[in-house]
């Protein structure tokens, strides 16, 4: 059981790196959270300091998820152990510890602990909105058709069911976090933040 509480915590802690703050204030020298829409990923990096910084935090992002996975694989823990981890990634993305709180929506910490947890469906799924998005330029859309097909080739492949549910639960999470406003979110960080004080 120690080992368990030792990866999740781990995977919290993994997913807690705010790597969007961290590189816009190397490359600017600004809170990133007091620009754009406020959110701490890729998305809002790009649409306010450029895509070079977006590439290295969605990257970076990315990993946390799949690192998180890896280390509950190399623990030799359970499937449904795997997906805890995955979730904790998330969760320590959206309401990371490092930074009060005031996270990221997720999205790029989920597919990188998807593609540890189901490898192929998770890269053709990606694969789908890399070619979805050249054609369109549609953000949203690419993203919407490449997660369908990646739950869908998760079905199709037999995946166990904790893995497909929980991918589905990480999913399902991002629009959720993206329809709180600013002010919401902060008051979700603030409380957080006095429960542990």
């Amino acid at each position: 059981m120690a080992t368990i509480a030792l990866v999740l915590l781990a995977a919290y802690l993994l997913g807690s790196i705010p790597t969007a703050l961290i590189v816009a204030r190397r490359v600017a020298g600004v809170d990133i959270r007091t620009l754009g829409d406020g959110n701490m990923g890729a998305r809002n990096v790009s649409r306010t300091l450029g895509a070079r910084p977006a590439v290295v935090v969605g990257l970076v992002d990315f990993f946390k998820g799949t690192a998180a996975v890896l280390l509950a694989q190399q623990a030799g823990l359970e499937t449904h152990w795997q997906v805890g981890a995955a979730f904790a990634a998330a969760l320590g993305h959206d309401f990371p510890l490092f930074a009060g709180f005031r996270g990221g929506q997720g999205l790029g910490t989920t597919l990188g602990a998807l593609l540890a947890l189901a490898p192929v469906p998770a890269a053709l799924g990606m694969a789908l909105y890399a070619a979805a998005f050249r054609l369109t330029r549609l953000s949203d859309l690419s993203a919407s058709l490449g997660i369908v097909a990646m739950l869908l080739l998760m079905w199709r492949e037999r995946q166990p069911a904790v893995v497909l549910l929980g991918a589905l639960g990480m999913i399902l999470f991002v629009p959720l976090k993206m329809r709180l406003d600013k002010p919401r979110r902060e008051q979700i960080a603030s409380g957080i933040h006095r429960a542990l004080a």
